[in-house]
């Protein structure tokens, strides 16, 4: 019955109200017994028949003290300023009453007892003569039962009833503040890994509101995750169909005697061998961003001399700066200080990122790699003086398979949209960070910062 979060809580609530009202009610019945609505009645009694003697008026005080004691069924006592008994209404045949007394603990009710133990309630006052008036009854009897229904009863049953309605409200509503915005990230979450899951409203506590923005957070990453996977299978079932269309159809040419003059043949051949090749790089840059995702790509790290570095880079695309009439320079600061890192993977960074700059730097134009201390880093700079990167396609450049304008690449020249995110991975790898300016029109620049000491955890920055 109790099962949901809803209902638990609702009856948490109403325990705990009941509790308190039990306590109040023990309380409340508590004070009754000590002062009941009968001890109260007498009190009262007491004290009018002591203000009319007080204000009496030329009247003899024994007298008026025996109509009044006769009257209201009284006794009426008085005493000297020593305390010694003046005057007694009572009969001869009872048991003396003697003054009260200041009592240690203080009582609601003020009791004295005889010499029989017998409770007298009374009332005091001091005289102006001196004497002390005292006005007394015996303590009324009652049962426990008649206090419960006359005195406390009614008043629990009254107060009590609207008190606990009230509260059983208000814990309801506190009850579905707490457990909707629950509910409501509960059946979103069965309704995981559904694309079509929408964020929860923040709504409830503090603490239920942390949650639900958690929980969209964790909805976002994973639909961004599903999205990711959906567009990696696409991307490479795309890649891999081009060449292997390629491959088949030459293949073919030869098997079925198409290419029937040497010229075909070697056509063909040249063909197929290129698209191997091509899904040959493709699976070998698979390979890698698999095991950089993992961690467990082999990464060496020791002492590397970037200017060496940078200046082997350079040589090593010399042949095709100059065929494509584009400029390679490297500049680098005096005392650069060494960094510890794996010098092949560094060394893969820089090709990748000055054959991505070649593809699509026109002729006449330049290309700078730069290397500086800044702070506890090293920055390392790839500069072009190409087409530039539209704003759009920033924020993607490190996306896997993507390629901001696949159409400009030209023949020969289109990659596999692999190259950036292997070098994203590869510095994430050393602790560093990557960022990219551009301007179309005017070149792009990127820049990487790598820690003089390697650091764990990854970071990224696009500028």
């Amino acid at each position: 019955m109790f099962s949901s979060l809803r209902s638990r809580l609702w009856l948490s609530y109403a325990l705990l109200i009941v509790t308190a009202l039990g306590v109040v009610a023990a309380v409340l019945f508590v004070s009754l017994l000590r002062n009941p609505l009968m001890y109260r009645q007498t009190t009262e009694k007491l004290k009018a028949v002591q203000t009319t003697l007080v204000q009496r008026e030329n009247q003899d005080f024994s007298a008026a003290a025996r109509r009044a004691a006769r009257v209201f069924d009284v006794r009426v006592l008085l005493y000297s300023n020593d305390k010694q008994l003046i005057l007694d209404t009572s009969s001869a045949s009872e048991v003396p009453l003697p003054f009260p007394g200041k009592k240690i603990i203080a009582r609601d009710v003020p009791l004295v007892r005889n010499e029989n133990g017998a409770a007298w309630l009374y009332v005091t006052e001091k005289l102006p003569d001196k004497t002390f008036l005292v006005v007394a009854a015996p303590r009324p009897r009652f049962s426990i039962i008649n206090l419960f229904t006359d005195d406390f009863l009614p008043l629990i049953i009254q107060s009590g009833l609207i008190a606990l309605l009230l509260s059983l409200a208000v814990a309801f509503l506190f009850a579905r503040w707490i457990a909707d915005p629950l509910q409501k990230v509960i059946l979103a979450a069965r309704g995981m890994p559904s694309a079509e899951t929408k964020p929860v409203d923040v709504r409830g506590p503090h603490e239920v509101q942390e949650l639900t923005r958690a929980f969209n957070s964790m909805i976002a990453r994973t639909q961004a995750s599903q999205k990711s996977q959906r567009d990696f299978v696409a991307n490479v079932s795309h890649e891999l169909k081009t060449p292997l269309t390629s491959v088949q159809g030459f293949a073919q040419a030869i098997l079925d005697g198409t290419a029937d003059t040497e010229e075909s043949r070697q056509q063909a051949a040249q063909v197929i061998y290129d698209e191997a090749g091509r899904m040959h790089r493709l699976a070998l840059d698979l390979l890698d961003l698999a095991r950089l995702d993992a961690g467990t790509a082999d990464i060496t790290m020791s002492p590397v001399n970037l200017p060496a570095l940078l200046n082997a880079v350079r040589e090593k695309f010399m042949p095709q700066s100059q065929k494509a009439g584009v400029e390679i320079n490297v500049e680098f600061a005096p005392n650069l200080p060494t960094i510890n890192a794996d010098g092949d993977r560094l060394s893969q960074v820089f090709t990748n990122l000055v054959d991505n700059a070649l593809r699509f730097t026109p002729g006449g134009g330049l290309i700078l790699l730069r290397a500086a201390g800044v702070g506890e880093e090293v920055l390392v700079s790839v500069s072009d003086t190409g087409a530039g990167i539209p704003d759009e396609a920033l924020a993607r450049i490190f996306d896997r398979f993507y390629q901001a304008d696949p159409a400009r690449s030209g023949a020969g020249k289109r990659g596999s949209g692999l190259g950036l995110a292997i070098v994203h991975e590869i510095v994430q790898a050393h602790g560093g960070r990557i960022g990219v300016r551009s301007r179309l029109g005017e070149g792009t620049t990127f820049e990487i910062f790598l820690p003089l000491r390697k650091q764990t955890g990854k970071q990224v920055n696009r500028l």
